[in-house]
């Protein structure tokens, strides 16, 4: 079936703002469809919120709407644009669920507009829990006992007829959102009320319990005549009860039978011509009992999910292009393989290798969240491996967290009472760092029957870590030798591991192994087991002997990426890898590049010329670059990981582009960075550095409470504290030591009521052009990550915007900036406060390239290999006639116990972007889509610090003009009314019934208004800011 003639213009919804459950995977399926789209000639239109896409980029789609997602801006969208058709399948939940609502409005039909890739119906039977219930038993495929509610009462009744422990389920949402296990009745109504107010119909499935079931997943695409093909089978690591995105997870199935997984494949075939997906790819989830075999459908996505990103990239078929080519009509036969170039998509992948995925936790982020996993997501990223065996891949996907462990290795608590019950629990109760428990378990001779049954986990994968445990313990035991060494490496051994095992250094090991021939080759991710050749190398490292990397003539820049996604470290820096990758092209060199991550852009097949999937550590970057022999490495993009790598590579003779390693070192390193600021004569908080607590204490009472503390050459604010007194101080210098043991402690004087500003700026080591000056809407103390801020600045007089530009260009030739910069300024009664500077790119620089029009990261590569700013023509800083506002967005609702007080650590997963020709219009819409909806109407509750009782009334009284009734605690009531507002006084916590909180819950309070000062908030605060 030829492509349809009667689509000439298609709107695609993107997914907004990263958040847990929904992060970059959908940029990059985003990415390819406007590529697939435009490629056959097509008109694409496109919607989404996030500056920090690649899909965002003006040249990626026809025409960009940076607008919220929401039902009424689509709508508009489409009124004025006309598409033939909506393509919602690539937006996540968010995509989804907003073309339902635009749909059920009557928009699409008033205006003849297409939803293809899967139509309403298709989306309300795999999405409605009751309807898909009832389309697995219509084709004979047992699903859970279940039963459907609609309220409390309701959620009740099932409970009784079904037994705990119960699974709740809503329809219509994102990695678990407001899903869990109850084991008892007052679980049950936390949970189940958490549910029905995450449900877009209010709908919750309770369902039986299949706690400790194998989990499975088949990636499966479906075409208009019937041919259905499964991409990929993915193993879960974890049993069932554990949400799949948190679940280590293998492909292909390790542990499946041949029968057992046709039985999985006839069934997913089934569902999907059940349902009705004849246009693109979906996910059908299983669980099976061990003990029998039974199977059991847990679920389906019809759309790209996060697992279809892994499935992409573990066997190189491009599910979301091949998704909006069968959405426009062509079948799978039609389309050719882009790898292989002589198969077609109808050709099932075969791989030759495995793949292990581990999720990335940022509990550290969140200390009074339980680090407990359930049905319902926590993880903010995840990394990927490929090796030639189980033990390989898992070994390699260790080191690529970067978490600090090159190995199956983790440190307990001291003078344990009882070591074998410590393990126990952690085996028994899911959590973030389980697998390092296991292996432990196993040096302590725990036995593999007795962990599989605290576990569940299924005994193939027990056996695969206690043979690794065996192994480094025979290696303790060994000396080393060739034959030792190089079995070591193939079991996927880091040398920083081994050098632990043989008390040696990491610098020996390698040198032996170089000296011995001992290196890795790179074998072709090619989706056919090498039965035809691959043309786009796509590479992965193994010890074997047979090398398949293609040699070419032409110069090369190996780019370094951020490994997996976490706080403080995103989206935003892919994109500028992804940026630097098109300069090159242009450049005329070819672009390699290095992740690990399997959400990315960067790691797409076809954004670089080369591909190398690894780890991000000094070792493995080292290898690739003694087989490329490159030009030079990029390390500004990738945030902080290739960063920290930059000393080692120039003390291996890697040559870094742009800014120096010692440049860099001279801006993070306070000593050397005080010599500037004094040399240039600018103004800095007074500020020390301090290596133990006694120390801290000293500098601390010599500058004055309160004070900025935080560990060196860290991002993301990471273990960032205000601290007002000697006792808080104290205790964060005990726990900030273990976070940063070789670096020293930064403390300096906290300019409170200050504003802050951010301020990216290029430099070719000559001409330093100020990009964009941000102001933060947020006072300082806020983590920049976390503040709202505005492009360009609304307050600042032209003399302060004068100084800052001057002093930027001061810093920048000072440091011999080649590339971009971000420093960030504090403004306190009119001077200016030089903060912090880094010599590479900024979380901010999407925003900024998007605000101004201009694509910094391409720009500064091209600096980096010898182009200037002039020769590029860009000499003079933007002016820009609209207003951009960037607001973060918050992940609070996946940790029910954490204060969402915001502070100097950076706790937001993602980040929008409003645009407009006022500041109002801009940061109304960034509210939208962040999430916010202000209340129009109805009581605005107020409870602030002392300090700002004076600074509220204004704010207050134009409520009250605006028809708000005021309800205050009784310090801000009486300052309130004593200023002429009407307020009425209602009780905190500790004072009664019915109090804040009792308003709050009773739906009586629209609006909160709270304010804390201090290192911790008082009980009665938190409960009011968590209602």
């Amino acid at each position: 079936m030829p492509k349809r003639k009667d689509l000439r213009k298609i709107l695609i919804i993107g997914s907004g703002p990263i958040i847990i459950s929904q992060a970059c995977e959908f940029d990059y399926s985003g990415t390819q469809a406007c590529k697939a789209l435009k490629e056959e000639g097509i008109e694409v239109v496109l919607i989404n919120s996030n500056p920090a896409t690649i899909m965002t980029d003006p040249d990626m789609a026809d025409r960009t709407y940076i607008e919220p997602i929401t039902p009424e801006v689509v709508a508009r969208i489409i009124e004025r644009e006309r598409p033939d058709a909506i393509l919602p399948t690539l937006g996540g939940q968010t995509g989804l669920n907003t073309a339902v609502a635009v749909a059920e409005s009557g928009i699409l039909d008033r205006y003849g507009v297409e939803m293809i890739g899967a139509d309403l119906s298709v989306i309300k039977k795999a999405e409605d829990r009751e309807k898909f219930r009832a389309s697995m038993e219509k084709i004979g495929l047992r699903v859970p006992r279940s039963g459907f509610a609609r309220n409390m009462e309701e959620a009740l009744a099932v409970a009784a007829q079904i037994g705990y422990p119960l699974i709740i389920r809503p329809s219509f949402t994102l990695g678990g959102t407001g899903s869990g296990v109850a084991y008892n009745r007052e679980e049950l109504l936390e949970i189940a009320k958490m549910g029905l107010d995450a449900s877009m119909i209010g709908e919750i499935m309770l369902e039986e319990s299949v706690l400790g079931w194998k989990e499975y997943e088949l990636e499966v695409m479906r075409d208009r005549a019937d041919n259905v093909v499964i991409i990929c089978s993915i193993e879960n690591f974890d049993p069932m009860g554990i949400h799949t995105g948190e679940s280590i997870t293998v492909a292909p199935a390790q542990t499946l039978t041949d029968r057992e997984y046709q039985k999985m494949r006839d069934a997913a075939i089934a569902i999907m011509r059940e349902i009705g997906v004849e246009t693109g790819g979906s996910n059908v989830q299983f669980a099976v009992n061990p003990m029998d075999g039974e199977l059991v459908v847990i679920e389906m996505n019809p759309r790209v999910s996060r697992s279809s990103a892994l499935a992409s990239k573990a066997t190189g078929f491009p599910i979301a292009k091949i998704a909006a080519k069968l959405a426009i009509g062509y079948t799978l036969e039609e389309i050719p393989n882009d790898i292989t170039k002589e198969t077609m998509a109808s050709f099932e992948p075969t791989i030759d290798y495995c793949v292990v995925k581990i999720p990335r936790w940022t509990f550290e982020k969140f200390p009074e969240a339980e680090d407990i996993l359930t049905t319902s997501m926590k993880s903010v990223g995840e990394t990927m491996a490929i090796g030639r065996t189980f033990k390989e891949a898992l070994q390699k996907a260790i080191r690529s967290l970067e978490i600090g462990r090159f190995g199956l290795n983790i440190n307990l608590p001291d003078n344990l009472p009882d070591k074998q019950e410590f393990l126990e629990k952690k085996l028994i109760q899911p959590n973030s760092q389980r697998l390092f428990y296991i292996a432990e378990a196993f040096r302590a001779g725990m036995e593999i029957e007795k962990i599989y049954r605290l576990t569940r986990i299924d005994p193939w994968f027990l056996n695969h870590i206690r043979e690794i445990v065996a192994a480094e313990g025979y290696l303790t035991r060994s000396p080393l030798t060739d034959e030792l060494l190089k079995e070591a490496k193939a079991w996927g051994f880091s040398d920083r591991r081994l050098s632990e095992l043989w008390n040696t250094g990491e610098k020996e090991i390698r040198a032996w192994r170089m000296e011995k021939g001992i290196v890795p080759v790179y074998k072709l991710v090619d989706t056919c087991a090498a039965e035809f050749e691959a043309y786009t190398p796509y590479y992965y490292s193994t010890y074997e002997q047979e090398d398949e990397v293609r040699e070419s003539t032409k110069e090369k820049v190996v780019i370094l990426g951020g490994g997996p996604n976490r706080i403080g470290q995103g989206i935003e820096f892919d994109y500028c890898c992804v940026h630097a990758s098109y300069a090159l092209r242009e450049e005329g060199y070819e672009s390699i590049m290095v992740n690990s991550n399997p959400e990315t852009v960067s790691t797409d097949y076809d954004t670089s010329d080369k591909l190398y999937f690894e780890p991000l550590t000094l070792e493995d970057v080292l290898h690739i670059v003694e087989r490329e022999k490159p030009l030079g490495v990029i390390v500004q993009f990738g945030g902080q990981t290739p960063l920290n790598l930059a000393k080692g590579l120039e003390a291996a003779g890697v040559r870094v582009l742009g800014t120096s390693p010692d440049a860099i070192d001279r801006a993070e390193d306070r000593k050397r960075f005080q010599e500037i600021v004094r040399k240039l004569k600018l103004r800095q908080p007074e500020n020390d550095t301090a290596m133990t607590v006694k120390e801290a204490i000293r500098c601390a009472e010599q500058i004055g409470y309160p004070v900025l503390v935080r560990p060196s050459y860290v991002l993301g604010g990471r273990s960032m504290e205000i601290v007002y007194d000697r006792e808080s101080l104290t205790q964060f210098m005990e726990k900030a030591i273990t976070t940063s043991p070789d670096h020293p402690i930064l403390i300096d004087k906290f300019l409170e009521d200050a504003i802050e500003v951010d301020v990216d700026a290029i430099s070719d080591g000559g001409l330093t052009v100020v990009a964009g000056i941000m102001e933060h809407i947020e006072e300082a103390g806020i983590h920049s990550g976390d503040s709202a801020c505005v492009l360009p600045p609304i307050t600042f007089s032209r003399e302060m915007l004068k100084t800052i530009e001057e002093q930027t260009k001061m810093i920048a030739q000072e440091l011999q900036v080649v590339g971009l910069m971000n420093i960030q300024y504090a403004i306190k009664d009119g001077e200016l406060f030089v903060l912090e500077v880094n010599p590479r790119a900024s979380r901010t620089i999407p925003f900024v390239s998007k605000a101004i029009g201009v694509p910094l990261a391409k720009l500064a590569t091209k600096v980096m290999l010898g182009r200037t700013l002039r020769d590029l023509g860009f000499t003079t800083s933007p002016r820009p006639e609209h207003i951009s506002v960037k607001e973060a967005v918050f992940p609070f609702n996946r940790f029910p116990n954490v204060d969402i007080l915001l502070g100097p650590e950076m706790k937001s997963t993602g980040e929008v972007m409003g645009i407009d020709h006022s500041f109002g219009l801009a940061f109304a819409k960034s509210q939208m889509a962040a999430g916010f909806k202000l209340p129009l109407s109805g009581r605005v509750f107020i409870s602030v610090h002392d300090s700002h009782k004076e600074k509220i009334v204004p704010i207050a009284r134009s409520f009250a003009e605006q028809g708000f009734e005021i309800l205050a605690t009784r310090g801000t009531a009486e300052r309130l009314r004593v200023n002429g507002v009407k307020a009425k006084t209602i009780l905190k916590v500790s004072e009664g019934r019915p109090h804040a909180v009792d308003y709050i819950k009773n739906g009586d309070i629209q609006l909160v208004i709270n304010t804390s000062v201090g290192r911790r908030s008082t009980l009665d605060a938190y409960h009011i800011r968590r209602g």
